[in-house]
């Protein structure tokens, strides 16, 4: 059985397991299912840093030249921020059609939350540069990482033919990294049953019905996104069949949809666009690490949901003005948003400040969190993947 197949059952069975046992069960759900999923999501965890490390520096020591290099840079910089802008646009239209919050009425006093202050886009730009790479590889801090490759991985290239036993070195690392990888896949319909399971039997539908219009404008925007702006770019410039793409994708977006984690997905993302979307290691080495960082169309669509969703209930009308400047912040703040669970938390205190609207409105959408951000954790990797397709095809014959 196709193991996509069989991730599917698993998530269906979860589903069903989770609203029979229902939260009274959940105590012992935690104590002896849940740990079975911690443990995949660790598998997975721990072959970010050498499969990132290693592909990056093989990337960039294969593409021969920085010219090309930057121009690959350049390229992908501009997909992620274009596709993001839009991704905010598209959220807010169809939250205006939805209008998630109206009826709803909740205590403003009991909404209060703790959100880390948001990183200004010059302590992003200072901490891309590790002072102290392996402090960086231990809290597997994305950005310093992939900054770190890359200037090793550039190294290797203008050093030429003594760093080939460092290069050769790299690329075993990643082909066993590679491996490695396939055999943890074969566990995850174990995992994905354990990590969702708990997740039904807490919310189930007696909590998720109030904020039930929130969870269908979200998953409603990212279906519309991938349809339209993912499809139409994969086969206008990527010149493949946007079916094959999303056939190829399935497994990853599985992974993606329970983990919650664009990090954690990164290994099976890039096996899926190696062995399936045929692209290249060279780009994808490059593309989809950089991606799984500062790309964030699904944390877009959710900032823009949930800000038009924390207007209606305190009452507040965004004007055309604001509703723009939820666009550009949301677009900006993408950028240094880390792939883990729970981050888009800490963009969405950033728009509501820009906004003016009550920073209490975190906690409205705090219990059902982990639902939205199953959706836009997808939606983070499958735009990271359709990047990573369109970029490879523009560089096929240069």
């Amino acid at each position: 059985m196709n193991l996509s197949v069989k991730i599917l059952i698993s998530l269906i069975l979860a589903i069903i397991a989770g609203l029979i046992a229902g939260a009274e069960n959940l105590p012992w759900i935690k104590l002896w299912i849940a740990p079975i999923g911690t443990m995949f999501i660790n598998l997975i965890k721990m072959m970010i840093v050498p499969v990132v490390m290693a592909s990056i520096i093989v990337g960039a020591a294969s593409l021969g030249d920085t010219k090309k290099l930057g121009r690959i840079g350049v390229k992908v910089m501009a997909f992620y921020l274009i596709t993001t802008a839009i991704a905010m646009i598209i959220g807010l239209g169809v939250a205006g059609v939805v209008h998630p919050g109206d009826g709803i009425t909740i205590a403003a006093e009991a909404a209060k939350t703790d959100v880390k202050a948001a990183p200004t886009i010059m302590e992003v730009i200072v901490n891309m540069v590790p002072a102290n790479p392996l402090k960086a590889m231990t809290n597997v801090d994305m950005l310093p990482i992939i900054v770190f490759s890359l200037i090793i991985g550039i190294g290797i290239t203008h050093v030429g033919q003594k760093a080939l036993p460092l290069q050769n070195f790299f690329e075993a690392l990643a082909e066993v990294s590679y491996k490695i990888i396939t055999l943890i896949m074969e566990l995850a319909p174990y995992g994905v049953f354990a990590l969702l399971l708990p997740v039904v039997a807490a919310n189930g539908p007696k909590v998720l019905l109030p904020l039930l219009s929130v969870i269908i404008a979200a998953f409603a925007a990212s279906i519309l996104h991938a349809v339209i702006t993912y499809a139409s770019v994969i086969q206008a410039v990527g010149k493949m069949s946007p079916i094959k793409f999303f056939k190829g994708m399935a497994e990853a977006m599985m992974i993606a949809f329970t983990t919650c984690s664009s990090a954690g997905t990164l290994p099976v993302n890039m096996k899926n666009c190696q062995e399936k979307l045929g692209v290249s290691k060279e780009v994808s080495s490059f593309v989809l690490p950089l991606g799984a960082t500062i790309n964030m169309d699904g944390t877009a669509i959710y900032m823009s949901v949930c800000t038009l969703f924390i207007a209606n209930v305190y009452g507040v009308d965004l004007t055309a003005a604001q509703m723009l400047i939820v666009v550009l912040t949301g677009t900006l703040a993408s950028i240094g948003t880390a792939g883990v669970p729970g981050a888009g938390m800490i963009m969405l205190a950033m728009v509501l400040q820009a906004v003016n609207l009550p920073l209490e409105g975190i906690a409205l959408v705090a219990g059902i969190d982990r639902v939205l951000d199953m959706c836009r954790t997808t939606l983070n990797i499958t735009g990271d993947a359709a990047a990573a397709v369109v970029i490879n095809k523009t560089e096929e014959n240069k």
